[in-house]
């Protein structure tokens, strides 16, 4: 039996990740623009965000196959995982405005 709630939930995780991928792609053209000695911080920058986004996915990924029981309980870690991944983001786009 479909779970509505859970395929609402993860519709909205996957609109969010995608318009995360946007901002990632629109910071690492700006990655490349920097001077040298920015770009090693930039590129350490950009590679903690897509480690963070890799476990969002895969917290995604088993969100999917999990029981109605049990997918409350990964909603709340998915949840904590996107707030960190968006205060990243947030953080790293301020820093190299």
């Amino acid at each position: 039996m479909m779970n509505r709630k859970r395929d609402v939930f993860i519709e909205k995780m996957k609109a969010k990740m995608d318009e995360f991928n946007a901002k990632m792609v629109m910071l690492e053209a700006k990655a490349d623009k920097v001077s040298a000695d920015s770009r090693d911080e930039y590129q350490k920058q950009l590679q903690a965000l897509r480690l963070m986004q890799e476990a969002t996915n895969e917290k995604l990924e088993e969100l999917k196959e999990a029981s109605d029981d049990a997918w409350e309980d990964l909603k709340a870690g998915i949840d904590l995982g996107w707030d960190s991944l968006e205060s990243a983001l947030k953080s790293a786009t301020s820093r190299f405005q």
